[in-house]
């Protein structure tokens, strides 16, 4: 099984993976992310490139008199990231017979998911998946919808997080 890299371990990419277009899946552990996951399976599936999972770990806010508290919290956070993502590639493997490249970042989302798209070249779509609640589709997607200056510099795939796998299948 593939282990968490940090974000200093991604330019020491292999040669083999260095002409595979990646699939980049944000991962939170919510069922639209699950969606998005499947199809970049099966995308990547279909034209031999590579899952790669993102797991963010957004910064708490505390003082620096509870910095123990921060720091526990903190490692608390990345070892759920970890499981989250293990369990999540070991998924992928069954579903789609890939194993997924695992990332683990810490900061703010948005941010995090902007600065290793212009880190690694071989990410070529970003795949999200609406969200399916009355807060609206996910902050990613709306950012993507807005077209700001914000925009992703690379191709966004959105999926309806309510697609069925028969629908993901056929549109995969």
């Amino acid at each position: 099984m593939s282990e968490p890299v940090n974000e200093s371990d991604i330019s020491g990419r292999s040669a083999a993976s260095q002409k595979r277009r990646k699939f980049l899946v944000i991962v939170d552990g919510t069922p639209e992310s699950e969606v998005a996951i499947h199809f970049a399976s099966l995308r990547a599936c279909h034209t031999n490139g590579v899952v790669t999972l993102l797991a963010v770990i957004e910064p708490g806010e505390a003082s620096q008199q509870w910095l123990g508290v921060k720091n526990i919290m903190q490692e608390e956070a990345r070892a759920e990231a970890e499981e989250l993502l293990h369990r999540l590639a070991a998924h992928v493997n069954e579903y789609a017979g890939i194993m997924p490249e695992l990332i683990i970042r810490e900061g703010r989302r948005a941010e995090q998911v902007m600065q290793l798209i212009g880190e690694d070249k071989d990410i070529a779509i970003l795949v999200l998946a609406a969200a399916l609640g009355k807060e609206g589709p996910g902050p990613l997607v709306t950012m993507v919808a807005s077209a700001s200056e914000k925009a992703f510099p690379i191709p966004v795939t959105v999926v309806p997080g309510s697609l069925t796998e028969e629908a993901l299948r056929s549109l995969a």
